[in-house]
């Protein structure tokens, strides 16, 4: 029965990994691609949440047919209204010169008016409403486990979708922006115009995994954001120390399970009977331990080649 238990509990954290893993997607363009610190994050995904939360409510009256559409719009939107947000990030940043870890603060705490504005109130309960889960879960039966289905099919046309846009000519220079600033700006591209696509695409997807979440949870809160870039860093470090970062696509993919490896350790810490108002400190000690993870393995391999360099000389 607790072995049980213990698989009940890591395929609910699978069920919540997933959405995040759209999440650490996000982060993972602006912080690793972009090379860019962008707390932006903490306030989008309410945006996207308030924004699905209001469009399926505004839906309840609705034929259930178009119930279902009106939330799928809803996360479209979540992406619309994300970008958004990325975009005056990254406006603040190459237009007014305003450092980028500043203009995602100032992004951040001003966003937070206006998703109260969005939702009219503090949170919004969907509990009774049509989501894309509970339409998942009636094309399937009834299937106890449907939300993981549709969570890895979303998961896996994101990664699709990033990869084919990242191997363009347009993804080469956004990838090189990160890379080398100024070897861009020689080669003619204007890297303000990489910026402000790389924020707006990145904190797009944050405000799809605000929408899914909200669909998923039933309900969205102003307060929810809070954390959420700690959380999808902490994936996108996860994912590269444990699945490895050798081509583009293994680096997506392993990024979108680090969320899914985070989610999972949480929930067995709290089945194990940690204290909720505890997560944020192991969140903070799950980053501290993936971070050092990452240093101690670029020591490792340095180390390596310091030795088969040491054997050849001999």
């Amino acid at each position: 029965k607790i072995y049980r238990m213990l698989i009940v509990t890591l395929l609910e954290a699978l069920e919540l990994g997933l959405i995040y893993s759209i999440l650490a997607l996000g982060v993972f363009l602006s912080f690793r691609t972009l090379n860019t610190p962008d707390l932006t994050v903490d306030g989008s995904i309410v945006t996207g949440a308030a924004i699905s939360a209001v469009v399926c409510t505004a839906a309840a009256d609705l034929d259930p047919d178009v119930q279902g559409v009106v939330c799928i719009l809803g996360l479209v939107l979540s992406f619309l209204f994300g970008m958004g947000a990325g975009a005056i990030t990254a406006l603040l940043n190459t237009k007014l010169k305003i450092q980028p870890l500043l203009a995602g603060i100032l992004v951040m705490l001003g966003i937070y008016s206006i998703n109260l504005r969005i939702q009219g109130k503090a949170n919004i309960n969907l509990s009774s409403r049509k989501t894309i889960y509970s339409m998942m879960d009636d094309a399937m039966g009834g299937f106890r486990w449907s939300a993981i289905v549709l969570g890895v099919l979303i998961a896996a046309v994101v990664i699709i979708l990033m990869y084919g846009f990242l191997k363009t000519r347009l993804g080469f220079a956004l990838r090189a922006t990160g890379d080398n600033e100024d070897m861009v700006r020689a080669a003619g591209i204007s890297s303000d115009r990489m910026k402000l696509l790389g924020l707006s695409v990145s904190n797009g997807l944050v405000g799809l995994a605000g929408g899914m979440l909200a669909q998923y949870q039933g309900y969205s809160d102003v307060g929810m954001g809070t954390g959420m870039v700690v959380i999808g860093l902490a994936s996108v470090i996860i994912g590269e120390v444990l699945f490895g970062t050798r081509s583009l696509m293994q680096r997506l993919i392993a990024v979108a399970l680090g969320a899914v490896v985070y989610r999972m350790v949480i929930g067995v810490a709290l089945y194990l009977g940690m204290p909720p108002t505890d997560l944020k400190l192991v969140s903070a000690v799950i980053v501290t331990i993936a971070l050092a993870m990452g240093m101690l393995g670029e020591n490792f391999s340095l180390w390596k080649k310091k030795s088969r360099g040491g054997d050849k000389n001999a």
